[in-house]
């Protein structure tokens, strides 16, 4: 394998491979998964064994390396590191409002992009890679479910998982996810405003404005309350309460008719809301919880309706949402819109098959460490603490001071994972 280029240390190879859009048809239509190959300048020919990187999701590319990259620095201290693009993401066969208009069923399409089909894509990319040779896997977020999902499927290819903030609930419905991330968003804003006590009225004059007002953002698409309030997104990072206050700051700007939102704060809420740069984490969001026959129905959208403290209405304080899509935002972001029919189509599909293999993830053999973040915004602590009773083989550790970017965020938390024993 021929190195395709060097920088900051770092040896990339690229890799594409050409695989069944459904595993099940080997012989029917296929589509590309692209990976790339990091090994620390210097270590290139020495034989290391690899490391599987699954990323967080669903829809999102793999991580770029770059100089910094504390997980990844780490990681390549033993490892061989392939940054896998998850099908429809990055430089695979990408799945957008462009490529999909050309499908007569994106929907059915899309049935084929959850993490059954990722595992069965990096179980090729490894026989190609090493042959029979198993690789350890570490998965963040959705890329940790997708690695409980391997471990049912296909555990043979694996000699060691890490999962850090991906411990999924493996039989509860997404209304039972949703209830759960209301009640850890709602914890999560106060933590929020206790922080930063002038953002509450701040936060509350820009909804106001928002709600008088046709504000349009740089790129010509309107800011509604319900979209600002879906800045709460931020939260569920290590910097991310920073990054909305220093976005409120800056909010107003003085107009010739009065206060105004400035272009540096709209062009910043931009950035966070437009989902154009990752479609499929807005259509695949709920249908990664969708197995043994139950619709998911726009949960996040019905379940709302049992936390009146999200409503915008003036007559509370008012909360930023979370990890939530709603039916709204095919309507109000350009590059969700022609995608509406297809979430309505996989909102309302009822055949999704299993995704776990419980009796088989109950006799597991595979040594996994798990990072619990007890302030886990977005995957709930109870929940995974349930799964991994429920894992045979599988070391929790609970954290108290990481959120759920933590193993970016520090290297000790890979560390740890790789030095805690099987």
């Amino acid at each position: 394998m021929t190195p395709s280029y060097r920088h900051s240390g770092l040896v990339c190879t690229d890799h594409t491979l050409d695989v069944p859009l459904d595993h099940a048809r080997p012989d029917g239509p296929r589509i590309s998964v692209f990976a790339r190959e990091v090994v620390a300048e210097g270590m290139e020919g020495r034989e290391l064994p690899r490391l599987l990187w699954l990323q967080g999701g669903p829809g999102g590319r793999a991580e770029r390396p770059n100089a910094a990259g504390a997980w990844l620095r780490r990681a390549l201290r033993e490892y061989r590191v392939v940054l896998l693009d998850q099908r429809g993401t990055g430089r695979s066969t990408p799945a957008d409002r462009t490529t999909l208009a050309g499908h007569p069923d994106p929907a059915q399409y899309l049935t084929h992009f959850r993490a059954d089909a990722i595992v069965r894509d990096a179980e090729l990319l490894r026989r190609r890679l090493q042959g029979d040779r198993p690789w350890t896997v570490l998965g963040q977020s959705f890329g940790g479910f997708s690695t409980l999902t391997y471990l049912s499927l296909a555990p043979e290819g694996l000699d060691r998982a890490l999962i850090t903030g991906g411990l999924p609930t493996l039989t509860g419905h997404a209304d039972d996810v949703y209830r759960a991330a209301y009640r850890r968003t709602l914890a999560t804003n106060a933590r929020y405003f206790s922080r930063y006590p002038g953002d509450r009225a701040l936060a509350e004059q820009v909804a106001d404005h928002l709600a008088e007002h046709d504000v349009r953002m740089p790129s010509g698409e309107r800011l509604s309350v319900r979209r600002f309030q879906s800045l709460g997104i931020t939260f569920g990072t290590s910097s991310g309460f920073d990054t909305l206050h220093y976005l409120l700051e800056c909010a107003f700007v003085a107009g010739p008719d009065g206060p105004a939102l400035s272009d540096p704060f709209l062009r910043g809420v931009d950035g966070v809301v437009s989902l154009a740069p990752r479609p499929l984490y807005a259509v695949l969001q709920e249908p990664i919880y969708a197995q043994g026959g139950r619709a998911t129905a726009w949960s996040a959208h019905r379940i709302r309706s049992e936390f009146p403290e999200f409503d915008a209405d003036g007559r509370g304080p008012l909360h930023f949402t979370g990890e939530m899509i709603y039916p709204w935002m095919f309507d109000e972001d350009p590059a969700l819109a022609p995608l509406k029919p297809t979430a309505e189509s996989l909102a309302h599909r009822t055949d999704w098959p299993a995704l776990y293999d419980l009796d088989r993830l109950a006799a597991n053999d595979v040594p996994v460490a798990a990072a619990v973040y007890r302030h886990d915004m977005f995957v709930d602590h109870d929940q995974s603490l349930e799964t991994a009773s429920l894992v045979r083989a599988l070391r929790p550790w609970v954290s108290d001071t990481h959120l759920h970017d933590g193993v970016k965020a520090d290297p000790a938390v890979l560390d740890r994972l790789l030095t805690t024993e099987p």
